[in-house]
């Protein structure tokens, strides 16, 4: 039985959205070059017309979001239940067909992948991925480097969760569980203790945090808090993806 989605939070979407794109965007991996107005735009909890055209530019994670809008009947990519399910996970991402995926898989990697190598991640569309922010990471991600090298990157890379242990300033030092390669294999570690960033020259996204708070992690940026649901929701669809793009290794 597919769980009931929460109706959208006006605005929320688009801000949800920056505060997980903001950090990558920040080191420069993806979006454009508008970081700091993006980032006032968080600060601020603003939408307007402005903010769209800089949103779009972010065409990894777009392409996604448009496939799961659509697949679930939703016009506005950047409808809150879109933006959670693809960087946390929710019922809409069940509702996409594989071979809807397949073909955005397909245009997404028919560039940068060829061979072999092309039809296992396009294998994934039909073995069950979803247009999960951590399928991308583990399956298209990995596909265009090598994993022995790129594996601190793509630990950094995919939304991970913490649990809030004490705030240190500008910090806050979470148990967070790691992506390693044992035997071959990609699976997450014991949890370690770490620090990751909330602020950057005094000023975060996230404010209303706490120790004992589950909070989810991109490019060791604390994005927002999650609620218990969300944080299981995220490991169930992390442990899922990391089995898919274990078949393949």
């Amino acid at each position: 039985m597919i769980e009931l989605v929460k109706p959208p939070q006006p605005l929320a979407g688009p801000l949800r959205f920056i505060r997980y794109g903001f950090m990558p965007n920040h080191l420069r991996y993806c979006g454009g070059d508008d970081n700091r107005t993006i980032f006032e735009y968080g600060l601020e909890n603003r939408v307007d017309p402005g903010l769209f055209p800089l949103l779009r530019k972010f065409s990894g994670a777009l392409p996604y979001l448009k496939l799961i809008a659509r697949e679930n009947g939703l016009t506005d990519p950047f409808d809150d239940r879109v933006v959670e399910a693809y960087w946390i996970g929710n019922a809409l991402l069940e509702r996409v067909e594989a071979r809807q995926l397949y073909d955005t898989v397909l245009t997404r990697v028919s560039r940068e992948l060829s061979g072999r190598t092309r039809d296992w991640v396009l294998s994934k569309a039909a073995a069950g991925a979803h247009p999960h922010h951590n399928f991308h990471v583990f399956d298209v991600y990995s596909r265009v480097n090598q994993i022995g090298e790129t594996l601190y990157t793509m630990d950094q890379c995919r939304v991970s969760w913490g649990k809030v242990v004490a705030m240190a300033g500008p910090e806050l030092i979470v148990e967070r569980q790691p992506l390693k390669l044992i035997d071959g294999k990609l699976t997450l570690g014991p949890g370690e203790t770490i620090r990751s960033l909330r602020q950057i020259e005094g000023r975060g996204l996230i404010q209303a945090v706490a120790p004992g708070d589950w909070v989810s992690i991109h490019w060791n940026w604390v994005c927002e808090t999650l609620t218990p649901a969300q944080q299981a929701s995220l490991a169930r669809y992390t442990a899922y993806h990391l089995k898919l793009a274990n078949q393949t290794l």
